[in-house]
């Protein structure tokens, strides 16, 4: 997604398009890490849920702006500890994006990067996916297929976070 903004890709300004090459980059790189780990398939649901937390993970990580070149293997042991299962993921997501938003403000200048990373976060907070339910204990000892057993709806962050974190590892 392309909008005029002040800034082109070059920083020369002069109303030129912006192109939000940070979150672009965050989501080729979370996109990479998901193919490479073939947990699922890249169309499904689930592929997209982990692929946007994990692109949030990697976009709002970056403190210093140097996204676009950075080098992924550096950044796995931050990525792997902010998805780590015992981590208030979503409380950071919300204040990285909060502080984001008051600094986009500040600069009033188009924020085309976090616009896009505000609808991933949007789509992944409102929107449930039916998932096995990890919670239930499966009666009479059968072992459960993956279709079988006991579903709950699960807030999309809660199942892309985990497949994000796995993905790393797979990495």
């Amino acid at each position: 997604m392309l909008h005029r903004g002040q800034e082109s890709t070059d920083g020369t300004g002069g109303g030129e398009l912006t192109v939000p090459m940070a979150w672009l980059y965050a989501e080729y790189i979370a996109d990479e890490l998901l193919r490479t780990g073939d947990l699922m398939p890249s169309t499904s649901f689930e592929f997209r849920a982990g692929r946007d937390a994990l692109a949030l993970t990697i976009f709002l990580s970056d403190t210093s702006g140097e996204l676009s070149g950075i080098r992924v293997v550096s950044q796995l042991e931050t990525w792997l500890s902010l998805t780590a299962y015992d981590q208030p993921w979503q409380d950071w997501v919300r204040d990285r994006m909060t502080g984001l938003a008051a600094e986009a403000l500040e600069a009033d200048g188009p924020a085309p990067d976090l616009e896009l990373a505000t609808a991933a976060w949007r789509w992944l907070e409102e929107t449930e996916l039916l998932a096995p339910d990890l919670d239930a204990v499966p009666g009479g000892g059968a072992v459960l297929g993956e279709d079988d057993g006991p579903k709950v709806w699960t807030p999309a962050w809660q199942l892309g976070l985990p497949l994000g974190h796995l993905a790393i590892h797979l990495f």
